[in-house]
């Protein structure tokens, strides 16, 4: 093998080895469980200190703000099927509420679980299945925004333009 080949096998491995590492890396760094309320009752000790995303609904009179601080929110969720109360999970988040925020709301909350509460540090919640029903049948939903409809020119008005 002449040094010119050698030196571009070499630099080949290099580059491809480089490459691996950063998306392994990259990978392990952003990637976390994803689980519902009862998967993480069934399964709780061992994603203790584990960044994890958790799907569940708002228990309905659970949402507890905290006067002293108005970030501060406490409140618990539940899989909707199972309304079992020994699988609601408690969940402490602080930082800016969303909007459709509310009891029996669909919510994904990414943290960690410590001493049994749920540190959320993202809280998401998704929209009513009423607004998607509503948007498959062609209207928007409040706050949405309707397109803007072009008007073409009317003739007069050109006519009077060119006139002048």
């Amino acid at each position: 093998m002449s040094p010119k080949k050698l030196k571009f096998a070499v630099g080949a491995v290099l580059i491809v080895g480089a490459i691996t590492y950063l998306i392994s890396t990259s990978i392990s760094q952003t990637s976390m469980y994803f689980v519902t309320v009862s998967e993480l009752a069934a399964r709780g000790v061992s994603y203790s200190n584990t960044e994890l995303k958790v799907k569940g609904n708002v228990v309905r009179g659970s949402i507890n703000k905290d006067p002293q601080d108005y970030l501060l929110l406490n409140f618990s969720i539940e899989d909707k099927e199972n309304n079992d109360q020994s699988k609601h999970l408690k969940v402490q988040y602080k930082g800016i509420t969303p909007d459709m925020f509310q009891d029996d709301g669909e919510v994904v909350v990414e943290g960690v679980i410590k001493d049994g509460v749920f540190h959320a540090n993202t809280l998401l919640t998704s929209c009513p299945s009423k607004y998607e029903a509503e948007k498959q049948a062609g209207k928007s939903h409040p706050g949405g925004i309707t397109p803007y409809e072009l008007k073409k020119p009317e003739l007069k008005w050109i006519l009077s333009l060119l006139m002048n």
